[in-house]
């Protein structure tokens, strides 16, 4: 049902007042409850055309995005795809990489996603690792640890939406750094404790999930450690680095795409959904109210007055989630600590597909010193 007409058939059930109420719940649950990580919602494109080394697909802004995306589609089917070819009004040819799980065919409706890698550090890149697991204030949570003799360990954390699979594309960089890794999960991951009220709050309770990673590769040996998230994974990521009991250990943070406005943040996720805009506000009103949300506290993050270590910021001016406007305030706000990599092209989270190159040098030079 598409939202306007659920929103007459609510008002005529239940009366205005309380249709705005549901409404705005309903809406909210997009984001106090993260889907799982994988393709969601209609598949809007379909594959046109099948060739030697080539993939015709719907044109879309996104299909038209520069750099390496995954093409996902029914029953776990995954291909990977590179430069764009061709293109014209209703399609675009990209290079098919690699089509590893299931059969492409001509008339395959499929999701473009950020995700080229599935699986674990081992299958998707061949990179040995140890599955273990960090205790936090709720119980174990699954975490991959890479060995390293560096005594820094990068600490990743991913965003929602996503699983420790967002991780994989940096960890060869990672690796020949011969950095330790630990790529963590949080409440309400799958295989970790569910938060108690069964809702995201935002970073402000899993930052402490986050803290715990830290609390494990320091009682590994880690003399310091590089928090690297994504999303409201860099939030946690930065909250931590102001409120841990080990902030004076957290020697770096890479941020791609924080989530540093979180009412326009909100609003905006509603409406890339489809989500008219006056629901968006409502949505993100009840998400507010719902989890108790201290916007104050997200703010005084976004200032940078808490941050006291060497921090890449990467975002992209075309992120239709974080405005790009909250990144550029705290890089000039603590241009002392924060370089800022703009990504152009990129979307939200997705800043490496968009020029993994690019991505990679930025992340090297940024690391080295700290190593």
């Amino acid at each position: 049902m598409r939202w306007g007409t659920a929103a007459v058939v609510a008002a005529a059930a239940v009366g205005t007042g309380a249709a705005v109420l549901l409404l705005g719940r309903k809406v909210s649950d997009r984001v106090v409850r993260p889907a799982p990580a994988g393709p969601t919602g209609p598949a809007v494109l379909r594959v046109h055309d099948l060739g030697a080394g080539r993939v015709t697909i719907t044109r879309s802004p996104e299909s038209v995005r520069p750099g390496h995306y995954a093409l996902e589609w029914a029953d776990g089917g995954h291909a990977v795809v590179g430069e764009i070819l061709s293109t014209d009004a209703q399609s675009v040819s990209r290079r098919l990489e690699r089509a590893d799980r299931g059969t492409l065919a001509v008339g395959t409706e499929v999701h473009l996603t950020p995700r080229v890698h599935l699986g674990d550090p081992r299958t998707a890149l061949g990179l040995d690792f140890t599955d273990t697991a960090v205790t936090g204030e709720l119980g174990p949570m699954p975490a991959w640890h890479t060995a390293g003799i560096r005594g820094t360990w990068v600490v990743l954390v991913h965003g929602p939406g996503a699983d420790r699979s967002q991780a994989l594309p940096v960890l060869p960089l990672l690796h020949g750094l011969r950095l330790p890794t630990l790529t963590v999960t949080h409440r309400g991951d799958a295989g970790a404790p569910p938060s108690p009220d069964g809702m995201s709050h935002f970073g402000e309770s899993e930052w402490r999930d986050v803290e715990s990673a830290v609390r494990y590769a320091l009682d590994r040996g880690a003399g310091r450690v590089v928090l690297y998230g994504w999303s409201l994974g860099a939030t946690m990521a930065l909250q931590t680095a102001a409120r841990s009991a080990w902030a004076d250990r957290i020697g770096g943070l890479v941020l791609d795409s924080p989530v540093l406005d979180w009412d326009a943040s909100v609003r905006r996720e509603a409406v890339r959904a489809g989500i008219p805009a006056a629901l968006a506000e409502l949505g993100a009103l009840a998400a507010r109210g719902r989890t108790g949300v201290d916007l104050a506290g997200f703010a005084r993050l976004a200032a940078g007055g808490d941050l006291h270590a060497p921090t890449l910021l990467l975002h992209s001016p075309s992120d239709s989630i974080a405005p790009f406007a909250a990144a550029r305030r705290l890089a000039a706000r603590r241009e002392d600590l924060v370089s800022l990599q703009p990504v152009p092209d990129g979307e939200h989270s997705a800043l490496w597909n968009a020029d993994p190159e690019r991505y990679t040098e930025a992340l090297r030079r940024f690391l080295t010193p700290l190593l």
